[in-house]
């Protein structure tokens, strides 16, 4: 996995309607990043091709439309995610625990960008 910025894109499984893209910077095992209502930090270990982590995810914007309902309801929410990559980004699936009772599953792809 080589360093740098990488956009990524969220998707939820197990039912559940809700999906966000934002960015990434990863660097020798850190990662940080976010998008327009989120932001996440954590950390990750490399294998020959596979790669896994972990990131705590926090809200940091309203969103516009009163309808819409976070999952993550503005509080802290703690992932675990494992993969495969390549040097064009990587493909993730993991377990998202929100509000410490409820575990859903999310795939997220990464395009790397540019060197960070």
């Amino acid at each position: 996995m080589k360093n740098g910025l990488y956009s990524i894109h969220i998707h939820m499984l197990d039912g559940v309607k809700g999906r966000d893209s934002g960015v990434l910077i990863l660097r020798d095992g850190v990662l940080l990043g976010g998008g327009p209502y989120f932001w996440s930090r954590g950390s990750y270990t490399v294998g020959n091709g596979t790669w896994k982590g972990d990131l705590a995810t926090n809200q940091h914007s309203p969103f516009a439309d009163p309808l819409v309902r976070p999952l993550f309801a503005g509080a802290e929410a703690t992932s675990g995610f494992s993969g495969t990559f390549s040097e064009e980004g990587a493909e993730v699936y993991g377990t998202v625990l929100v509000a410490g009772h409820r575990s859903l599953g999310f795939r997220a792809s990464l395009k790397w960008l540019a060197e960070a």
